[in-house]
């Protein structure tokens, strides 16, 4: 008897577990649609008329709205400065921006987790603190200092990046760090490695889960970023995709929504694929940084 209870006790845990399962299941599916839904409102209005726009935001596109690829013809032609160079200036600033908040961050991250003393711990919070330092608080002198420091164009903003970014940078690498064990490092310095090529030798490999998912999510921050390159770039001379966009409107203040909508849609294919491509390392970085605090 007891263990005929214990049976159906078992079948009944089993039975909670899977109706558990289906209804978290349901739950981030509805979830994962409503996120969804604005970025598949926005292709389907990229193929539609201005008016229509406005008028018939959630409406499939019909023999009367439906304009096929005039909207993306339009948008790449619209107003004196063509939309690939916008393309060419955000590819530039992310991948450049990029690479130097991995690099020197890794690099500083290294340096705080292995030195560890009481001027590290306070680079340390300070970068985490920088985390939490609302962007707008800055904004207001940022243009000034950028225009004094040259720091106005495509090519030296990536070193603002590395200032706003290195606090996250700095906090998942520090983590992992933490919990590679010191005796690989003093192994490599016995073979005669000085720090520099412990570093890009031993350390650097072994950073790559961290640094993955770090470089993917500092990368769909810079390229999608607005506010930033608006105060500082030159907006005469250089424009991002984000600016660019802002910048579709013609005379007396009229904005065609349906060229806006099919940029919109250009601007965030390349970041969905690249995201959806890298997703498992997201995860698998931050899990890997969590090991230590």
């Amino acid at each position: 008897m007891a263990k005929q209870a214990k049976i159906k006790g078992d079948g009944r845990s089993v039975g909670n577990d899977k109706k558990l399962k289906t209804t978290l299941t349901i739950t981030f599916s509805i979830i994962s649609i409503v996120y969804v839904l604005p970025v598949f409102f926005v292709l389907l209005n990229s193929f539609k008329a201005n008016t229509f726009v406005k008028t018939r935001t959630f409406a499939w596109p019909d023999s009367e709205t439906f304009v096929g690829w005039s909207n993306y013809i339009k948008g790449f032609t619209f107003g004196n400065f063509p939309f690939m160079k916008s393309v060419w200036y955000s590819f530039i600033i992310t991948i450049v921006s990029t690479i130097l908040i991995l690099l020197c961050t890794s690099m500083a991250a290294w340096f705080i987790a292995r030195v560890n003393n009481l001027l590290c711990k306070i680079c340390y919070y300070l970068f985490v603190f920088s985390m939490v330092v609302p962007f707008q608080m800055l904004m207001f002198t940022l243009s000034k200092t950028a225009d004094t420091l040259h720091l106005n164009t495509p090519y030296t903003i990536p070193i603002i990046y590395l200032g706003f970014g290195a606090g996250l940078a700095v906090f998942m690498f520090s983590g992992f760090i933490k919990s590679i064990p010191l005796e690989i490092e003093e192994a490599a310095a016995i073979d005669g490695c000085g720090p520099v090529r412990t570093f890009f030798n031993v350390v650097l490999p072994m950073l790559k889960p961290t640094m993955i998912s770090t470089g993917i999510l500092e990368i769909m921050w810079i390229w999608n970023d607005y506010l930033l390159p608006y105060l500082v770039l030159d907006r005469t001379k250089y424009m991002t995709i984000p600016i660019h966009i802002q910048y579709l409107q013609g005379s007396y203040g009229s904005v065609d929504l349906g060229a806006i909508m099919a940029l919109i849609t250009l601007s965030i294919i390349p970041i969905i694929i690249f995201y959806l491509t890298c997703q498992k390392y997201i995860i698998a970085g931050v899990a890997a940084g969590a090991v230590k605090g």
